[in-house]
């Protein structure tokens, strides 16, 4: 049977992970609503028969898609590569190799 604290330390978890995948979604939003925004913007001082195609109006996009990018891989990468019960199984190794030390 689980303990209370258990089930504690999993919903504290979880609502951080929860938290961590919010935040994501949050700066997703806002990079897609500021882009539009600075293309709709970049359009219009375009002077007659210039091309949006130029370096200058994709720097923001590319440099913050990479931001973007890195976040999201710090909030859904982990668990693909070291597993879900990933910071359990290290928490447990560490206090066992300092129970070791100490004892």
């Amino acid at each position: 049977m689980e303990s209370n604290f258990d089930e504690q330390k999993r919903l504290e978890r979880a609502k951080k992970r929860v938290k961590k995948i919010k935040g994501f979604y949050s700066h997703l939003l806002v990079y897609v609503v500021i882009n539009i925004m600075i293309v709709i913007i970049n359009i219009n001082n375009l002077e007659p028969g210039e091309s949006y195609f130029q370096w200058k109006n994709f720097i923001t996009l590319f440099f913050w898609g990479l931001g973007l990018a890195v976040h999201g891989l710090s909030v859904f990468l982990p668990n693909m590569i070291l597993g879900k019960n990933w910071e359990e199984r290290k928490i447990k190794e560490i206090m066992e190799r300092d129970k070791k030390r100490w004892d």
